[in-house]
C-alpha cells in the first residue's frame, strides 16, 4: 500500500479525551466558534478532565482528534430550567459536577470542519446516550445554540423559529441535528450564552430521556426484562370428575414450570369436558351446572401457581351468579393473589345456545413479570380493546381461545398478530384440540398456539416468536424481551403508539363503573 493511500485512509477511534489532546481540541474550537470567549482555556480543560474523565469523549482519526463531546453530571433540581451556561458548568471549571446527580449535562459538541458531513456528531451523541444508560442517569440535558436564528431575528420570535425548524421549513445547523438525534425542546432559554451573537443569546433547552433509567436499584426482586411464556395447547378428552381434570392441569403446570416459565396460559373453556356429566340437560342448563365447578378449579389453580412458582392464566370458565352467566379468565399469581377478566363480546352462537352475557370492564394487571392484559377469544377481534390496554402500558396480551374451524382460528390468530404490531406488545394465544363426542356445542376444536411480536429489526421478520404444531396436544415455551418493546416505542422504524394523530381521533372507555 502506498504512503499516499495510507494517508487518505480513515482510522476512526472513539475514546476518552487525554490531557495531551488539548492542542487538537483548541484548534477545532477556534474554527468552530467565532469568538474566543466561547473556547476553553487550558486550565479549564484540565479541570474538566479531572472532574469527570469518563464524560469527556472524542473521535480521533489516525491519532488526531477530529470531534469532541464534553459533559458532566449534575443534580438538575439545583439549577432548574432557567440556568445559564456559566452557572451549570461552574464558569468552565466543572466544579458543579456531582457524582450523585441524576442528569448528564452536555456542555459542548464540535467537529473539525474538514470532517463535517461524516456524521461524527451522531457517533458522539450515541456514545453520550450509552454513557447515560450505563450510569443509570435519568436523562441528557443540554442548552442548544440556534446559530441560524440571527438571519430571522427581525422576522420572528425564537419560538416561531424553533417551530419552523421542527417542521423542516428552516434548517438550523445545531438544532436540526439535535432534533434528528431524538432530543426534544423543553423550552427557550434567554441569556444562556450572552456572547453567542448568532443565536442572539437565546438557546433551546433540550432533553433526551433514558428509557432504561431505574430510580432505585434492588439486589433482588427487580422487574424482569426477559419473560418466559409457557402455552398449553390442550386436548379435549373425557374426564370423570374435577380431580381427573386437575391431574391433567397439574401435569402441564409442572411441565412449563420445569422450564422456569413466568406464565402458564390455558385455553378458553378448558374445563368443558366436564359438560359430559350434564349432557342430558339443555345446553343452557348444562353450562350453568358446569359453572358450579369454577370456584373449586380456580382455588386449586391458585395453589398450583404458588407451589410451582408460575403465574397461571386459567384460560376461561363459566361463572353464574343466579342472574348472569358470564365467561371469565382468572389470573392466578404466584404470590397467591388473583384477578379476573370477563369476556366482553359474546358470539351469536354463545348467546343462542347458552345465554352468555358480556362483562363491563377491562384492565391491565400488574405482575412480577410485567404488565399484562387478557382478552378472551372473540374480544381480540375488536382492536379498540387492545388499544385501551396499550394506553395503560401493557407489555403482554394473553388470548385464551376456543375455535372449532380453521376460518374461526384464522380470525383469532390474524387479529392477534395485528394487535401485536399495532400496540407494540407481545400477544400469546392458545386453544384446544381434539373433539368431545356427545357434548353439545363442543364438537370439534382447531388450534395452533403461538406467540406474536411487533414487526421490526429486533424481532422475528414474520413477527412470530414461537408456534405450536397444528392440532396437536403440546406446549410451547419461549422468551420475550420487554426491553425490546421499550426500545421499539422510543426508536423503532415506525412508532404506532407515539405517532397516533390524537389531534384527529381517540378511543374512550365510556363505562366508568
Amino acid at each position: 500500500m502506498s504512503k499516499q493511500k495510507e494517508e487518505l485512509e480513515h482510522r476512526l477511534k472513539l475514546r476518552n479525551i487525554k490531557h495531551s489532546d488539548f492542542r487538537d481540541i483548541r484548534e477545532i474550537m477556534v474554527s468552530a466558534y467565532k469568538t474566543q470567549g466561547m473556547t476553553w482555556t487550558k486550565e479549564e480543560f484540565k479541570n474538566q478532565l479531572n472532574a469527570f474523565p469518563e464524560g469527556q469523549i472524542c473521535l480521533e482519526d489516525n491519532g488526531k482528534v477530529v470531534a469532541v463531546a464534553l459533559s458532566l453530571i449534575v443534580d438538575y433540581s439545583k439549577y432548574g430550567d432557567n440556568h445559564t451556561y456559566d452557572q451549570i458548568t461552574g464558569y468552565g471549571k466543572f466544579d458543579t459536577h456531582d457524582e450523585e446527580g441524576d442528569t448528564l449535562y452536555g456542555t459542548d459538541v464540535f467537529v473539525d470542519k474538514e470532517y463535517r458531513g461524516l456524521r461524527l456528531g451522531r457517533r458522539l451523541y450515541d456514545a453520550r446516550k450509552e454513557l447515560c444508560e450505563n450510569l443509570n442517569l435519568r436523562s441528557i440535558i443540554a442548552g442548544g445554540r440556534i446559530p441560524g436564528y440571527n438571519k430571522y431575528a427581525d422576522q420572528m420570535s425564537p419560538r416561531k423559529y424553533i417551530e419552523l425548524v421542527k417542521n423542516k421549513e428552516i434548517f438550523d445547523p445545531v438544532l436540526s441535528f439535535q432534533l434528528a438525534n431524538e432530543f426534544h425542546v423543553r423550552k427557550v432559554i434567554t441569556k444562556y450564552l450572552p456572547e453567542d451573537t448568532d443565536s442572539r443569546a437565546y438557546a433551546t433547552l433540550l432533553e433526551w430521556i433514558n428509557i432504561y433509567y431505574e430510580k432505585e436499584e434492588k439486589l433482588i426482586g427487580n422487574k424482569k426484562t426477559i419473560v418466559r411464556l409457557g402455552l398449553v395447547q390442550w386436548k379435549m378428552r373425557r374426564f370423570t370428575d374435577v380431580d381427573d381434570l386437575m391431574q391433567q392441569v397439574e401435569f402441564f403446570v409442572d411441565t412449563v414450570s420445569d422450564y422456569k416459565s413466568d406464565f402458564c396460559l390455558f385455553p378458553e373453556f378448558f374445563n368443558a369436558p366436564l359438560l359430559a356429566e350434564f349432557n342430558k340437560m339443555d345446553a343452557s342448563e348444562a353450562i350453568r351446572n358446569l359453572a358450579e365447578y369454577t370456584e373449586e378449579i380456580v382455588i386449586r389453580m391458585r395453589d398450583l401457581a404458588l407451589s410451582y412458582n408460575v403465574n397461571i392464566i386459567a384460560g376461561s370458565m363459566p361463572e353464574y351468579d343466579g342472574k348472569k352467566l358470564r365467561n371469565v379468565s382468572y389470573l392466578c399469581r404466584r404470590d397467591g393473589t388473583m384477578d379476573k377478566q370477563y369476556k366482553l363480546h359474546i358470539t351469536p352462537d354463545e348467546q343462542s345456545y347458552w345465554g352468555l352475557q358480556g362483562g363491563n370492564g377491562i384492565r391491565v394487571f400488574d405482575t412480577d413479570a410485567g404488565k399484562v392484559g387478557i382478552l378472551i377469544c372473540y374480544d381480540i377481534e375488536f382492536p379498540e380493546l387492545s388499544r385501551i390496554l396499550a394506553e395503560k402500558e401493557m407489555d403482554i396480551l394473553f388470548v385464551p381461545f376456543w375455535t372449532d374451524t380453521k376460518n374461526a382460528y384464522l380470525r383469532v390468530s390474524t387479529c392477534a398478530k395485528s394487535r401485536a404490531i399495532e400496540n407494540e406488545c407481545y400477544v400469546a394465544i392458545t386453544g384446544s384440540v381434539g373433539n368431545l363426542p356427545r357434548v353439545e356445542n363442543m364438537d370439534i376444536q382447531h388450534s395452533q398456539a403461538a406467540i406474536y411480536s411487533p414487526s421490526d429489526f429486533s424481532f422475528p421478520h414474520d413477527a412470530i416468536i414461537a408456534e405450536a404444531s397444528l392440532n396437536t396436544e403440546t406446549t410451547i415455551v419461549a422468551d420475550v424481551d420487554l426491553d425490546l418493546l421499550t426500545k421499539l416505542r422510543k426508536a423503532g422504524s415506525v412508532r404506532n403508539l407515539a405517532q397516533r394523530r390524537l389531534d384527529l381521533y381517540s378511543i374512550q372507555w365510556k363505562n366508568k363503573r
